[in-house]
């Protein structure tokens, strides 16, 4: 898959689920099995922010070329994956969430993306590299 179509993709994720949070937070939540709140509530509409903010972000940047930018997008976004990836496993574990249902295909997700973005950050940055001959020209 191109990389500027994987942005896209994974511009469309966050953006989707940003609405949900925002618009249905309560639902979402009970999605995972946890008994809505006024704080919770408050939780996760502050984290469709931040999913707004990454899904808008990789759409803006679908199109640009390899460079130390971009690479620095794509390791970001990696982290993000490598970091939400275990939470809601570990909640589970722990009887804090209480739909598996809402756990895993989530859970599934993150490992994917996290190996994706990281080979696509992998690439952006070798192709970003400049070649031998070009490494050894005078300035």
């Amino acid at each position: 898959m191109q990389r500027s179509t994987f942005l896209t993709v994974t511009a469309v994720i966050p953006l989707a689920v940003s609405a949900f949070a925002l618009l249905a937070p309560a639902a979402l939540l009970e999605s995972k099995g946890v008994v809505p709140s006024p704080a919770t509530i408050v939780w996760v509409r502050e984290v469709g922010v931040l999913l707004f903010a990454l899904g808008t972000m990789n759409f803006v940047v679908r199109h640009e070329p390899s460079s130390r930018a971009m690479v620095g997008i794509l390791i970001g976004n990696a982290l993000v994956q490598v970091g939400l990836c275990p939470i809601e496993a570990i909640a589970y574990a722990e009887g804090e969430l209480g739909e598996l249902g809402g756990v895993v295909p989530n859970t599934l997700l993150h490992v994917v993306l996290a190996i994706a973005f990281t080979r696509y950050a992998w690439l952006a940055r070798a192709s970003d590299q400049p070649s031998a001959s070009a490494r050894h020209q005078p300035s």
